[in-house]
């Protein structure tokens, strides 16, 4: 299937795009690559194959809901320009 320019005026115009006629060239050969590459795709031969789910079929290990602080407030404190007794020490910013 090839689109002609025509064609991609149509679309530009259902998609509210303001297109010059450069512009409308390009996006007519864009459009036609796009149109190749689909056809190729359906060149392949999927019979017998069974449609996918998931690609693979691990199972997601999951862990323990369980509130708790995360026990790293040293490390996280290590990045603050001044702490104060485990907080951070931010500089009054409204007067």
């Amino acid at each position: 299937m090839s689109i002609d320019i025509e064609t991609t005026k149509n679309i530009a115009g259902l998609a509210r795009l303001d297109l010059s006629e450069l512009e409308t060239e390009g996006f007519t050969e864009k459009l036609n690559g796009i149109m190749d590459w689909i056809e190729q795709l359906q060149a392949v031969d999927t019979d017998g194959v069974e449609p996918l789910a998931k690609v693979n079929d691990i199972e997601t290990l999951m862990r323990a809901d369980v509130v708790n602080d995360g026990d790293c407030r040293d490390d996280v404190l290590k990045n603050a320009a001044e702490s104060l007794e485990g907080y951070y020490v931010v500089g009054k910013v409204v007067e």
